[in-house]
């Protein structure tokens, strides 16, 4: 088993589902733990200037084998989400993939499908690593941390080729929106960096979605609904016709590549008070600005038939298109086209259909583009890495700093 293999199958072994609602910097104690894990291994591999911050960031150096080159900076996070657990993940390979459906869980007859799930028959003849069906895998972004370190291990074992400083930051609670907002730049010292971040095999990523959130506070009145005639007003029905103001068609399940989307998270409530939560995705900044102009719209149409203060809405903006800083600096998007097709790999250029801790790092002014880290169905059960996409991936993370291949 390779060296990356084997990083990515210690690292899944931590527990480090992200909490929505700590408002603590980690949210949870096990990326703590997986920080202090990987600052010891980092430590011990020969890197400088390893520390672990109090909110679980995680940083250290390569010292540069050639000065001409620029200070490249690598990150990955350490939290995976949590709409599927992370704990207990038991993960295996399946070796040689023959393109039928795996079998994950013989007792609960879980398969990951190939009708549901097609693309796994790209990978036919490769090594597969699965979960047993009952948890997420964590590729979403262990697979991002095993990369850029097997990518480390490599130049160590490999003195005689060339390289410039590299800077290593792992960061936690990206998957709850964080962004890496207390990384220390000027610390970082980077002159740009990658994100290293899930994708399948030759993702390369620049561009992201503009975003916000969304909730939508209504307030009804509560009657006896013998007696309600003229009096009951009922914040359910409300809440109905709020949704059934949205564009039908302008959700996840019904776009792709540029299309931006309405996606309700919740929808919870009584005859007196309910409560939507939305958010609101958009590439293209007019049309973003558009998406929220048109929930403002809703809101005022229902007050106005409901009673003024009836619904009300809350929103807030999220993160920004990377793109608007990265169309500056597209040599490093170059780089890393360059390192895929030195590596053998297909450079696939794709919007991010979601955030990245590039899009807050690029407008804070460290330019960070995203490369994949191979994995696929991040989120959820049937998430699976092929093993040699994450192999690919360590090889193009060496290509980038070196300008070479492995």
């Amino acid at each position: 088993m390779k060296p990356v293999v084997e990083r990515f199958l210690r690292y899944v072994a931590v527990a480090t589902d992200a909490d929505p609602q700590s408002a603590k910097v980690p949210s949870s104690s096990g990326q703590l733990v997986l920080a202090k894990m990987l600052a010891e291994e980092m430590k011990s591999m020969g890197l400088s200037d390893v520390e672990v911050s109090d909110h679980g960031y995680v940083m250290g150096s390569l010292p540069a084998a050639a000065e001409e080159y620029p200070v490249i900076g690598l990150i990955a996070h350490l939290d995976t989400s949590d709409a599927v657990s992370g704990k207990n993940v038991r993960p295996r390979i399946v070796e040689n993939y023959d393109g039928k459906d795996i079998l994950l869980n013989p007792q609960e007859k879980i398969f990951l499908s190939t009708k549901d799930f097609p693309e796994i028959l790209d990978h036919v003849g490769e090594d597969i690593i699965v979960t047993d069906g009952t948890t997420l895998l964590g590729a979403d972004d262990k697979a991002g941390i095993a990369s850029i370190l097997a990518a480390l291990e490599y130049l160590i074992d490999h003195p005689d080729i060339p390289h410039g400083t590299v800077r290593v930051a792992f960061t936690p609670d990206e998957e709850v929106g964080h962004g890496a907002a207390l990384l220390d730049l000027e610390r970082f010292g980077a002159d740009f960096a990658y994100t290293i971040d899930a994708g399948p095999i030759g993702e390369l990523c620049y561009e992201n979605f503009n975003a916000a959130s969304a909730t939508i506070e209504i307030k009804g009145r509560s009657v006896h609904p013998g007696r309600a005639k003229g009096k009951m007003i009922n914040a359910i029905l409300i809440a109905q016709d709020f949704l059934a103001a949205l564009p039908p068609k302008e959700i996840p399940a019904c776009t792709e590549g540029y299309e931006g989307f309405f996606h309700v998270c919740s929808n919870v409530g009584t005859v007196e008070n309910a409560t939507i939560e939305l958010i609101v995705r958009d590439h293209d900044s007019e049309h973003f600005e558009g998406r929220k102009a048109l929930l403002q719209k809703i809101v005022a149409e229902l007050n106005s038939r409901w009673g003024e203060g009836a619904v009300s809405l809350a929103m807030r903006d999220e993160y920004r298109n990377m793109a608007e800083v990265l169309q500056y600096s597209m040599h490093i998007v170059e780089r890393a086209y360059k390192a895929m097709e030195m590596a053998g790999v297909t450079p696939c250029v794709k919007p991010v259909r979601g955030g990245t801790d590039g899009a807050r790092l690029s407008f804070r002014g460290l330019p960070t583009p995203n490369i994949f880290a191979g994995g696929h169905n991040c989120h959820g059960r049937f998430e699976f890495l092929p093993v040699q996409s994450l192999e690919k991936s360590m090889e193009v993370v060496v290509g980038i700093l070196t300008g070479t291949t492995v």
